[in-house]
C-alpha cells in the first residue's frame, strides 16, 4: 500500500464479480472499498446488497470501460476470456481502460491449469512450459502475457493463479451431484486422467493472500492437496451423496457419448504442485482435500 493510501481503506475493483467474486467480497467487507464491474445493470441491486458498489461496463466494449482509470488501488480480474479465438481482447481492454491513469498497484487473476495442456498424469510445480491445446487455454496464455507486460510496464505487482475444477455444495454447476444426477458417464480406469480441484472457498481465500502476498509477476497453482482420477472423484461424490456410481466407459465411446468439451477436459491429465501457494501466499487451506470438501 503507498503512502497516499495508509490512512483510509484501499479500492479493489473485481472484474468478473460472480460466485468466487461475491466469496471475496464477503471476505473484504469492511476492510477495503470494494468495485464491481457488470454488464448486466439487473445485477447491481445484488451487489450492492453483497457490500459492492456496482460499475456497469462490457469489457467487449472499451468505450464503456472509460470510468475503470484511476478508481482502484487493487483489480481482481476473474472475468473469461471470450468464447473464440486465440487471444483474450476483453484483458486487452481492461489493460487499456486501467492504463489511462496507472493507479492499480496490484492485480490479481483467476487463470486456468488448462494452461498446461495434456501432461500425460505429471506432478509439476509453475515452472513447466504453458502448453495449451485448445484455444481456451490459448485465450488464457495470451492473458497471463498481457497482465505480465502491463505489471512489468506500470509497476504493478501481477499475481496469476492458475485455477483447476472449482467445487462447492453452495455453488451453482459446481458440485458433482448436478453431473452424476445427469448419469454423464466416466472412463474407465486404464483410460482415466488426473484431475485437479479447489474449493470455492478456499480459492476466495487465495484471491485474497494473493492480493496481500503476492509475489511480482508470479504464478501459483491455486490447487488443493489432492491426487485422485477424475472417476474416482466422481465415484466418492456419488457414495457421499448416496446415489449410484457413473458408468465407466473407454475412451473410444467417449467422443459418441460426450460434448466436445467433456471430451477436452478428459484428454488432459496433470497433477498440480501448490507449495507457492502455501509458503509464499501462506494459505492454510480449509479444504485441503476433495473428501473435506465433499462432505462439507
Amino acid at each position: 500500500m503507498d503512502r497516499a493510501t495508509r490512512f483510509k481503506r484501499p479500492t479493489l475493483l473485481i472484474v468478473g464479480c460472480g460466485d468466487v467474486g461475491l466469496r471475496v467480497v464477503r471476505l473484504l467487507r469492511g476492510r477495503w472499498r470494494l468495485l464491481a464491474l457488470t454488464s448486466d445493470p439487473a445485477r447491481r441491486v445484488e451487489l450492492r446488497a453483497a457490500g459492492a458498489m456496482p460499475l456497469v461496463g462490457n469489457l467487449d466494449a472499451p468505450a464503456t470501460l472509460a470510468r475503470l482509470a484511476g478508481v482502484a488501488d487493487a483489480v481482481l480480474h476473474l472475468a473469461p476470456p471470450p468464447g473464440s479465438g486465440a487471444t483474450d481482447s476483453r484483458t486487452a481492454h481492461l489493460l487499456q481502460a486501467l492504463a489511462r491513469h496507472a493507479r492499480v498497484r496490484r492485480i490479481v487473476y483467476g487463470s486456468t491449469s488448462g494452461v498446461y495442456g495434456d501432461c500425460d498424469g505429471a506432478r509439476f510445480d509453475e515452472t513447466r512450459t504453458p502448453n495449451p491445446a485448445t484455444d481456451r487455454g490459448r485465450r488464457r496464455v495470451d492473458a497471463e502475457r498481457r497482465l505480465r507486460w502491463y505489471g512489468r510496464a506500470f509497476g504493478a505487482r501481477v499475481s496469476l493463479l492458475r485455477i483447476p475444477g472449482i467445487y462447492a455444495g453452495d455453488r451453482v454447476g459446481g458440485h458433482p451431484r448436478e453431473r452424476l444426477a445427469r448419469g454423464t458417464p466416466v472412463l474407465a480406469a486404464d483410460d482415466d486422467v488426473y484431475t485437479n480441484h479447489i474449493h470455492a472457498d478456499d480459492l476466495a481465500r487465495a484471491c485474497v493472500a494473493a492480493l496481500r502476498r503476492g509475489l511480482p509477476q508470479r504464478v501459483v497453482h491455486a490447487s488443493d492437496d489432492t491426487e485422485m482420477k477424475m472417476g474416482d472423484y466422481f465415484d466418492l461424490a456419488a457414495d457421499l451423496e448416496g446415489l449410484p456410481r457413473p458408468r465407466r466407459i473407454a475412451r473410444a465411446q467417449a467422443s459418441d457419448e460426450m460434448s466436445p468439451m467433456q471430451l477436452s477436459f478428459m484428454g488432459e491429465s496433470r497433477r498440480l504442485v501448490n507449495d507457492r501457494l502455501k509458503r509464499e501466499l501462506r494459505l492454510q487451506l480449509r479444504y485441503p482435500t476433495v473428501n473435506q470438501g465433499l462432505v462439507a
